[in-house]
C-alpha cells in the first residue's frame, strides 16, 4: 500500500497559544517535570496547555522500550527521583486542577517497574489537592502482579493502559510489549475495586483492517474496559512507523457507534483524540453513564 504523504483537510489545524499556555509551560519547567504533551509530540498540546491542563509524565523522560510509534527517548534511564511525587502534587495545586492524568515511561530497569513512585505520586496529589480526581496511564509492569497491586492500592479514580494497536500488529509496533499482557493488566484493574474506572486507547492508520479494530474492541470489553479512546496515528519522525492511511471522520464515527453498542460507556473517537485528551470530560461522561456524580474522594 502506498504511504500517504500529505495531510488531508481534517488533519490540519492551527496552533494557538495564550497566557495559560505560557504559564503551564513555565510551571512544568520550573518544577523540573516532564509532560507527555511535549515528549510524545502530542498534536493537542497547544490546545490543552492554553486551557491550563497537561498530562504529567513521571519516572524520567527516557524509556527502556523502543516502540515503533513513540517519540519518547529510549535508552538507559537515570536514577529515579524520590522528590518527584511532591513536585507533581505542587504543580497540580498551582494549576488548580480538578482532574489530573499521570503517565510514565517504561522503567523495566526497576524491580517494581516504578510502581512505588507511581503510588507515592497519586497519594501526594490527593493529599495536597483535596477533591481532585486522579487518572493514571501506566505501563504493563512486565506482567508483575505485585507491581500493579502497589499502584492500585493507592486508589486512583481511573486506571488506564493502552492496547495501542490490533493483535496482528503488536509485534511490529510494540516489540517489547504483549497483547495478552496488556489485557491482563486491564482485567486485573477491572476486578480490583468496583468504583475504579478502567480505560484503554487504540491508534488507527497503522495498517489494521476495520474488522481487526472491532475484534480489539471486543477483547477490551471482555476484559473489563468501559472507557475508550481511538485516534489517528501520526508519525513523529521518518525513523518511526509510517502512516499507512488517514482514517476518515466517518470511519471514526462508525468506530464510536460500534464501541457503544458492545458495551463501552464513555468513548472518544476522532483524528486528534489521544488517550489523555480531555480526560476529565470522558471521566464525567463515564460518571453520567453510571448514574452518579463525579467522584470527589479517593476510591
Amino acid at each position: 500500500m502506498d504511504k500517504p504523504h500529505r495531510f488531508p483537510p481534517w488533519i490540519r489545524r492551527s496552533l494557538q497559544t495564550n497566557k495559560d499556555f505560557t504559564q503551564v509551560h513555565g510551571l512544568v519547567k520550573s518544577l523540573h517535570l516532564h509532560t507527555v504533551c511535549e515528549e510524545a509530540k502530542c498534536p493537542n498540546r497547544h490546545e490543552c496547555w492554553s486551557s491550563g491542563t497537561a498530562t504529567v509524565m513521571i519516572l524520567g523522560d527516557v524509556c527502556t522500550r523502543s516502540c515503533g510509534f513513540c517519540s519518547v527517548k529510549s535508552g538507559r534511564p537515570p536514577e529515579l527521583d524520590a522528590l518527584e511525587p511532591r513536585r507533581v502534587a505542587s504543580a497540580a495545586r498551582e494549576m488548580k486542577l480538578e482532574h489530573i492524568v499521570i503517565t510514565s515511561v517504561n522503567r523495566d530497569d526497576q524491580l517494581d517497574g516504578g510502581a512505588t513512585i507511581f503510588a507515592e505520586t497519586i497519594e501526594a496529589v490527593k493529599a495536597m489537592c483535596p477533591g481532585i480526581t486522579v487518572e493514571v496511564l501506566t505501563p504493563d509492569f512486565e506482567g508483575r502482579l505485585e507491581s500493579l497491586e502497589i499502584l492500585l492500592r493507592s486508589a486512583p479514580h481511573v486506571y488506564s493502559h493502552n492496547i495501542e494497536t490490533v493483535r496482528h500488529l503488536q509485534a511490529q509496533i510494540r516489540p517489547q510489549a504483549n497483547y495478552g499482557r496488556s489485557l491482563w493488566a486491564l482485567k486485573t484493574a477491572s476486578e480490583w475495586e468496583p468504583r475504579l474506572e478502567v480505560k484503554s486507547g487504540l491508534m488507527v492508520g497503522l495498517g489494521e483492517t476495520e474488522e481487526q479494530v472491532y475484534e480489539t474492541l471486543e477483547d477490551l470489553v471482555a476484559h473489563g474496559v468501559k472507557m475508550l479512546t481511538i485516534g489517528q496515528y501520526l508519525r513523529p519522525s521518518k525513523d518511526h512507523e509510517p502512516v499507512h492511511r488517514f482514517v476518515t471522520p466517518e470511519e471514526f464515527a462508525r468506530y464510536e457507534v460500534r464501541a457503544r453498542e458492545i458495551g463501552f460507556q464513555a468513548v472518544a473517537s476522532g483524528p486528534f483524540v489521544r488517550s489523555s485528551y480531555k480526560a476529565e470530560t470522558l471521566y464525567a461522561e463515564m460518571m453520567t453513564a453510571r448514574g452518579g456524580k463525579v467522584a470527589n474522594e479517593a476510591v
